[in-house]
């Protein structure tokens, strides 16, 4: 697991019920809005970056770079479904079921969460941690995306 913390320690409520179908409507709702076309576009912009350096990272969250619009829509997207489930509105490890492509893009920029952190924002990128490090599904979609990143160098 990274070892890039946000600073302050985190007291999210785990839910150690299992899914419900409130649950369900909940992710299904996250998945219809991942069809919307500009967020498709967004998310195919990012499934073709693969940064080799912070600075590479860095001037994608640039709000002055061409394509800052798609990382912000997308970031944040994943951001907001991985918040629901810190803070127990659905179940983590459902969610996690159907959001590979998060852990991927968070697998992209582990590397250089740290200095993102210190430059950007202390807590970027905090629920997206939090639920990969709180659910199976997270931990062993983490590993799969690093073994496949490790294999592109």
């Amino acid at each position: 697991m990274s070892k890039d913390k946000p600073k302050k320690k985190d007291k999210a409520a785990k839910r150690s019920d299992g899914p419900t179908p409130a649950d369900a409507e909940i992710v299904l709702k996250l998945y219809e809005l991942r069809r919307e076309p500009v967020m498709r576009a967004s998310r195919e912009t990012l499934l073709r970056w693969f940064p080799e350096s912070y600075e590479e990272l860095a001037a994608l969250a640039d709000f002055g770079s061409e394509q800052n619009a798609a990382f912000r829509q997308v970031t944040s997207y994943f951001e907001m479904a991985f918040g629901l489930a810190r803070r127990g509105a659905v179940h983590p490890e459902l969610l996690m079921d159907w959001c590979g492509e998060g852990v991927f893009l968070y697998a992209k920029l582990e590397p250089f969460l740290a200095e993102f952190r210190e430059r950007v924002s202390p807590t970027a990128f905090a629920n997206t941690q939090w639920v990969i490090e709180n659910t199976e599904a997270g931990r062993s979609k983490l590993e799969l995306h690093r073994s496949r990143l490790a294999k592109r160098d």
